[in-house]
C-alpha cells in the first residue's frame, strides 16, 4: 500500500440529509429523498449544482438508474452517474468511489447521494437467481444454527439476519461470561437515550433499560429494541480536492477524510465463527488499515459512528476498532460515564474517554440501508466541525466509522479537522 502523504487528499465540504422515517409512513419516492438531501448538501457547502463533476448514486430497493432519476432533480448538468449496491454498506461504498474519484485526478468535485424506500423488513426481489447471501445463511447451519423463522412476523431474510447476529452474540458470552445480557441492553439504552437531541432519527426517545431488556425477544439474546428498524430517508456528501476547496474558499466547511479501508469477506468469514461470518474480522482489518493509513491511533480518535444493526455489533467494534483488547469491550460499558456536553446535552463516554454514535446509531435513527453510511458521514463532519448543537462531542478533532452490509463488505473510514497548508503548490503534492 502507496503513503497518503503521496495521495491526493480528499476532503468533505458538504453534507445533507433528510429525517429518516419509518416505511411506509409518509408520501414520498426515492428522488424526493435524493432532491432533499443533495440540495441540503450543496446548501452546506455553498456550491450549486453545476459544480459537480460526478455523482455516485448507492441504493439497492430499487430499479437500475435510480441515481439519474434523483440527481435529474438537481439539474440535468450531463455528468457521469454512477449507481453502487453493496447491501447495508452502500452509503460508505458511495463515498468511497466518489473519494478514489478524487484521488485519480480525473475530478474535483463529486456528490455522494444515498436514498432508500423500504419496505417493513428486509427483502430479497430477484427469487429465482442463486441468493448473494445464501453462502453465508447455509454456514450457519453447518456452524449448528437452527433452521427456519425465528418469529411469525419476521420475513425469512429478517429472521436470518437477526439470527446471525444473535448466535454471534451467544458465541461471544460463551467466550467471554463476564459479559451479560445487561451489557447489551446498556448499549441499546446509551444510544436511544442519545437519539433525544437528533431531529432526523426515526425514534427520537429515551428507552428505559427494563424494557429493552423485556420487550419481544427475537432470537437470544437481541430483544426488539436491541435491533435497527429499517427507515425511509436520503443522505448526501460532497467530496472535493485540496485545490478545489482552496479555490472556492471552503476552508472553514472542510473535513479531511483521512483514510478509508473496504474489506470484503476472508477466508475465516466461513470459519468456525458466528462472529466473523457477522463481519467482525473483516471490520478489524479495515480498522487497522486505516490506523496504517493515517499514522492514526484510537487514542487520537474523539468520537465513532459504528454499525450498531444489532447493539451486541456494536460491542464488537469496540474491539474491531481498538477502543479495547480482545473480549474486554464490556469493560468500555462498566468504566463510562454520563457526562454533559457545553450545549447541555447527555454522553456516554465509553471508558470515560469516547463518544459512540452520538446521532443514536442505526438503532435509533433507522436504516435506510443505501444512506445509512452518507449518514454517518454527515454526522461526523458535524461534530467535527462544532456544529452538532445538543449532540456535540466538545472538542472532537478525529472521528472514526464503520459501516456493514452482509454479502459482504466492512467499510471503515477516518476524518480529521481541516488543517490548510501554506499554498497551493503544497497542496498538489
Amino acid at each position: 500500500m502507496s503513503s497518503r502523504n503521496n495521495r491526493r487528499k480528499v476532503f468533505v465540504v458538504g453534507v445533507g440529509l433528510t429525517k429518516f422515517e419509518r416505511p411506509l409512513t409518509k408520501k414520498w419516492d426515492y428522488h424526493d429523498m435524493g432532491r432533499e438531501a443533495g440540495l441540503a448538501a450543496l446548501k452546506d457547502a455553498g456550491l450549486s449544482y453545476d459544480k459537480i463533476q460526478s455523482v455516485v448514486a448507492s441504493y439497492c430497493y430499487g430499479e437500475p438508474t435510480c441515481g439519474q432519476r434523483a440527481v435529474y432533480e438537481l439539474g440535468l448538468s450531463g455528468v457521469p452517474v454512477y449507481n453502487v449496491n453493496n447491501n447495508c454498506s452502500s452509503g460508505s461504498t458511495g463515498l468511497m468511489m466518489a473519494r478514489r474519484l478524487i484521488q485519480s485526478g480525473i475530478e474535483d468535485c463529486v456528490m455522494a447521494l444515498g436514498f432508500e424506500k423500504m419496505e417493513r423488513g428486509l427483502s430479497e426481489k430477484y427469487t429465482d437467481k442463486i441468493s448473494p447471501v445464501g453462502a453465508h445463511f447455509d454456514h450457519m447451519l453447518k456452524l449448528g444454527a437452527k433452521p427456519g423463522l425465528i418469529q411469525p412476523h419476521l420475513n425469512n431474510m429478517t429472521s436470518e439476519v437477526v439470527k446471525l447476529y444473535a448466535y454471534a452474540a451467544r458465541e461471544y458470552m460463551e467466550k467471554y461470561p463476564h459479559t451479560k445480557l445487561e451489557d447489551f441492553v446498556k448499549i441499546a439504552y446509551k444510544n436511544h437515550k442519545q437519539s433525544v437531541n437528533n431531529p432526523k432519527a426515526s425514534i427520537s426517545k429515551e428507552i428505559p433499560e427494563a424494557t429493552i431488556s423485556s420487550k419481544l425477544m427475537l432470537c437470544e439474546p437481541i430483544t426488539f429494541w436491541m435491533s435497527a428498524p429499517v427507515a425511509d430517508g436520503g443522505a448526501c456528501a460532497i467530496v472535493c480536492s485540496e485545490e478545489f476547496v482552496i479555490k472556492n474558499n471552503l476552508q472553514n466547511r472542510a473535513v479531511e477524510i483521512v483514510a478509508q479501508n473496504m474489506v470484503t469477506d476472508l477466508p475465516t468469514s466461513f470459519g468456525r465463527s458466528y462472529m466473523d461470518l457477522s463481519g467482525a474480522g473483516m471490520a478489524k482489518l479495515a480498522a487497522q488499515k486505516c490506523f496504517d493509513e493515517s499514522g492514526l491511533s484510537s487514542s487520537d480518535v474523539d468520537v465513532l459512528e459504528v454499525h450498531d444493526c444489532f447493539s451486541c455489533n456494536e460491542l464488537f467494534m469496540y474491539e474491531a476498532m481498538q477502543l479495547a483488547s480482545e473480549g474486554r469491550g464490556s469493560d468500555l460499558l462498566h468504566s463510562g460515564k454520563w457526562c454533559k456536553n457545553s450545549q447541555g446535552g447527555e454522553q456516554f463516554k465509553l471508558g470515560g474517554r469516547w463518544v459512540v454514535n452520538p446521532s443514536g446509531g442505526l438503532e435509533s435513527k433507522g436504516h435506510p440501508i443505501g444512506a445509512t453510511g452518507l449518514a454517518q458521514c454527515a454526522e461526523l463532519v458535524s461534530q467535527i466541525r462544532g456544529e452538532s448543537d445538543k449532540r456535540q462531542v466538545d472538542g472532537a478533532r478525529v472521528a472514526m466509522q464503520h459501516n456493514f452490509g452482509i454479502g459482504g463488505a466492512a467499510v471503515v473510514t477516518m476524518y480529521k479537522k481541516y488543517e490548510p497548508v501554506n499554498n497551493v503548490a503544497q497542496a498538489r503534492l
